[in-house]
């Protein structure tokens, strides 16, 4: 009886071992070819360099500024003329020439001293 069970043990035991095997080697074999397409730390990729003259990368562009970028540098210029004129014109005015402003679009009001305001836009009581 001893017999029969040990040998039903052994019998048992191999049956398991051979179908772990198998996949195992399935398994081995899909690691292998993953491994072959990709690089470890035993074997890196390297990138195999090409030996040979280097491509000159400094080509010699226009032969310098042409009509018409002179053109659009003389219509830039005159715009910022005009931009300068224009705000030269708007600091006439008496908002700003005039101290009595002091920053307001219009002159702020004179109160007696007793009922006097704190003004947001300049920080003065009036």
């Amino acid at each position: 009886m001893r017999i029969l069970i040990t040998l039903l043990l052994i019998a048992i035991a191999c049956a398991t071992q051979a179908q772990s095997s198998k996949r195992k080697r399935k398994r081995e074999s899909s690691s292998q070819a993953t491994e072959q397409n990709s690089p470890t730390t035993l074997e890196p990729y390297y990138p195999k360099k090409e030996y040979g003259p280097r491509k000159s990368r400094n080509k010699k562009r226009g032969g310098g500024p042409t009509y018409e970028s002179q053109d659009e540098y003389e219509a830039r210029m005159r715009e910022t003329v005009k931009t300068i004129r224009r705000n030269e014109r708007l600091m006439m005015k008496p908002q700003y020439s005039n101290p009595m402003y002091f920053g307001h679009k219009r002159p702020p009001k004179k109160r007696p001293p007793n009922k006097m305001k704190y003004c947001k836009v300049c920080g003065i009581r009036h």
